[in-house]
């Protein structure tokens, strides 16, 4: 892990929360050196992923929604890229070696400041299994999907996406639908 260039708490001095120069919104400021803490978005990265005509589920055994079903997904780590990502997850979560093929969506989750970049991925063997943050892994047909029990709407979103453009080739990706993105805003 690359420690940061500075943190407040490497920092002597105090932080007030202020709208720093040139910028639009308020932020953590030193008052003595004038660092400014900038929080962004985190990104998940993820993969739906294939064999043959089955779709790899993972049961979550954490929260949040921990019983629920989901792709293989996670936060994206320090110095890897968004397909490397994907498929570090599949492996921590499905024990899953896949071949990522191309971007399937990016989700925007303004409410709790995530990205998500979803991928289409082939598994390269059916030997997969349970890493630790699942409880299940398992190959599901198509219409053998417990779509009940989805942990989160992206999932839906992202298996819908990836059966509508199964055979199209990959192209622009798939984005939040609008009036989704708006109830996620309170709006």
């Amino acid at each position: 892990m690359t420690k940061p260039l500075a943190t407040p708490s490497d920092l002597a001095g105090d932080f007030s929360n202020r709208q720093p120069d040139g910028d639009n919104r308020d932020r953590l400021v030193c008052d003595s050196c004038g660092f400014i803490n900038y929080v962004n978005p985190k990104i998940i990265v993820g993969a739906v992923c294939t064999w043959e005509d089955k779709f790899l589920l993972c049961r979550r055994s954490i929260e949040p929604r921990s019983g629920y079903w989901t792709y293989p997904a996670g936060f994206m780590e320090e110095r890897e890229s968004t397909a490397e990502g994907a498929a570090r997850e599949a492996k921590e979560e499905a024990l899953a070696d896949i071949e990522v093929d191309g971007i399937l969506a990016i989700y925007d989750i303004p409410r709790i400041s995530h990205v998500q970049i979803i991928y289409r991925a082939r598994l390269l063997n059916d030997n997969f299994g349970v890493g630790e943050e699942s409880a299940e892994v398992e190959l599901f047909h198509w219409d053998d999907i417990p779509w009940d029990d989805l942990a989160f709407p992206t999932v839906r979103w992202s298996l819908n996406q990836f059966y509508e453009t199964k055979d199209a080739p990959l192209g622009a990706p798939f984005t939040t639908p609008e009036s989704a993105l708006q109830k996620m805003r309170g709006r």
